[in-house]
């Protein structure tokens, strides 16, 4: 199988060689089927990496050590553990292999740490510690999110150095970090201060899940995050409703309305600030080949909520999404006869970029003032950035390409993900273009019990990955790095 990139980028090699191209596929697909792969996650998964205990930095330490910096020795990378200037308890490592200055540098991301185990929550018979593999599906904490999908990309590099005579064809760099699961503290800061350590002209990194577990996917961003809590406090105690109702505001009516000014009843944001710019024809043209839900576990789609005359992958992928997440007046559990003093709704909003997501707090304190709703407390806390790769990016198409020839399937390719994670990091901060190659399935079960990688997914993904690195030693790097754009917001 040759990789067939569109002759008007010029950015294949004339010396690409398909039958060693294959010949790392079949290695790839080899390391799985002997069973090696699955030796190296079960050895992965034993280590209680948990970032949000704050008491697993030995752990930690013992997984970058053992189960990151060896291999990366064994491909011939030289290994630099950096301290967190935020978090002590959770370090990160850098891994370096250089072959010429000709050559494109890649980065590779991932992280070491796992969400709590929840041991008594998972069912009988299996255990967050210990990888246990029922068919298709292989039981164990991380082996989705991300102990699994790093261990794919670890051994997909080797495959390449195996069938290519110890050459990747291009520099290398792996960046591996242990506090993902609890915000990614310190990560923006290292970048900034280590930029020249982690200086490369792509990310290349697996995380989050394929658009379903039968197609390969990629995302290019992420949509950014918004927090904003709404409340009041209208006295120091309830009333009782006989006596006083009628006479007293109700503090819960109050912040039902306020938030009706944000949002109407069937989902349409109104507040302009967040709302995002219409949707670029290039994310549009990627979106129409994108259907969302319909797998086993997936929620019915609720065809009317949101912006109108969207599709259902352009609402939660091209567009903000505004939830209230949890709402509270009085004692729900308990109610009584009495007007409750106060009431609070955490809410956040999901956007994309070009959203001017600066101006939220300022402009929800006008439309509620212009409203009468001056007692309503506004407070907004600015999360993540939303960043998106043009899917015309040729790193992009690069991509794409390369896994529908090493698949022999259409590549799902997604302008970013619904959800959100640090890529602000690689995009704004070390100014890289990113490429995200997930290696899981929406009902994985990621950070709840029982979570599992799909065997087939992966053996999938390991070669997948070994085709994707084999094509990124035979660019021809000064076409890619003239032509690749970048979009943050």
């Amino acid at each position: 199988m040759a990789l067939e990139v569109d002759p008007t980028n010029k950015v294949a090699s004339a010396t690409a060689d398909p039958q060693a191209r294959d010949a790392a596929l079949v290695h790839a697909a080899d390391f799985f089927d002997r069973g090696d792969f699955r030796e190296s996650l079960a050895t992965r998964v034993i280590h209680m990496t948990e970032s949000q205990a704050g008491s697993s930095r030995d752990a930690i330490q013992t997984y970058l050590d053992d189960e990151i910096a060896v291999p990366l020795h064994a491909m011939g990378f030289e290994t630099l553990v950096l301290e967190n200037p935020e978090r002590a308890d959770l370090p990160l490592l850098v891994g370096t292999r250089h072959e010429s200055d000709e050559s494109p540098t890649v980065l590779i991301y991932g992280h070491a740490d796992v969400v709590k185990g929840d041991d008594a929550k998972w069912r009988k018979g299996l255990s967050p510690w210990t990888l246990v593999v029922e068919g298709n599906r292989w039981y164990g904490r991380g082996t989705a999110d991300n102990k699994g999908q790093h261990s794919i990309n670890l051994a997909a590099l080797a495959s390449v150095l195996h069938t290519r005579g110890g050459r990747l064809g291009f520099n290398c760099k792996v960046l591996i970090e242990s506090g993902e699961e609890c915000g990614s503290p310190g990560l923006e800061r290292v970048c900034a201060e280590h930029a020249g350590l982690l200086a490369a002209d792509v990310l290349i990194a697996s995380d989050g899940p394929r658009v379903s577990a039968e197609r390969p996917t990629i995302f290019l961003g992420s949509r950014g995050i918004v927090r904003v809590e709404l409340s009041l406090n209208l006295r120091d105690a309830a009333h009782h409703s006989g006596n006083w109702g009628g006479l007293l505001s109700n503090p819960a009516v109050i912040l039902a309305a306020a938030i009706n000014l944000i949002i109407d009843k069937d989902g349409r944001i109104l507040i302009d600030s967040m709302r995002p710019p219409a949707i670029p024809d290039t994310v549009r043209q990627a979106l129409a080949l994108i259907e969302i839900g319909g797998s086993t576990g997936d929620p019915v789609i609720d065809q009317a909520w949101g912006e109108p005359g969207l599709t259902p992958s352009e609402r939660v992928i091209g567009w903000n999404a505004f939830e209230v997440l949890a709402m509270q007046s009085g004692n729900p559990s308990n109610p009584v006869g009495a007007i409750p003093p106060n009431a609070i709704a955490h809410c956040h909003l999901r956007y994309v970029v070009g959203t001017p997501v600066v101006e939220i707090e300022g402009e929800l304190r006008r439309v509620f003032d212009a409203h009468g709703l001056t007692s309503v407390n506004v407070a907004v806390k600015q999360g993540t950035p939303a960043t998106r790769l043009d899917p015309a990016s040729p790193w992009a198409r690069l991509a794409a390409q390369s896994i529908t020839t090493s698949t022999g399937k259409q590549t799902a390719v997604l302008p970013n993900l619904g959800g959100t994670i640090p890529n602000h990091v690689f995009a704004d901060v070390l100014q890289l273009p990113t490429v995200w190659i997930p290696h899981s399935y929406p009902a994985c079960a990621q950070h709840a019990p029982n979570e599992h990688l799909l065997g087939d997914v992966a053996r999938e993904g390991l070669q997948l990955m070994a085709g994707l690195f084999w094509d990124l030693g035979d660019v021809n790097k000064e076409a890619l790095l003239s032509s690749a754009t970048l979009t943050t917001n």
